[in-house]
């Protein structure tokens, strides 16, 4: 680990091929993290507050709800699998040795719905920003 300018230190993420294999893009877990993230701010549900103008809705890019189920179901099983050991391993349930063994038993509870069980987590962007962090990688430093 190098140390930038000022002392701070310096967390490159690896390439998606380099070092640490998470059978899915970091660009992608990346884009799932700002659009989880979106529809957290936004509320994430589509009842939201009537009296909020509807313009506001209409300036902001379209990351929340339908566009972050998207993003998952776009995956296939085994990326669908990383990310849900991401957020377990975000969440605490693994540590980044145990990688393997979420992965697998991610990849046995995958179910029909794996968006949906992964929106259903409450703040599921944190999660996965936290399980990244976990193996050394900022989600802040990830080229999108």
């Amino acid at each position: 680990m190098s140390d930038k300018p000022g002392g701070i230190p310096r967390i490159s993420p690896p390439d998606d091929e380099d070092e640490i294999d998470l059978g899915i893009s970091l660009r992608a877990v990346a884009n799932i993290i700002d659009a989880a993230r979106a529809s957290e701010e936004a509320g994430g549900d589509d009842g939201g507050d009537d009296t909020e103008p509807d313009t506001a809705d209409a300036k902001k890019p379209d990351l929340s709800g339908e566009n972050l189920d998207t993003l998952i179901d776009e995956l296939n099983e085994d990326e669908q699998a990383a990310l849900i050991a991401l957020a377990w391993t975000g969440h605490g349930d693994y540590e980044p040795d145990e990688w393997e063994e979420a992965l697998a038993l991610a990849r046995e509870r995958n179910e029909a719905d794996p968006a949906g069980y992964l929106t259903s987590m409450e703040m599921l962007g944190d999660l996965l920003a936290e399980g990244l962090a976990a193996f050394g990688i900022v989600v802040e430093e990830i080229e999108r």
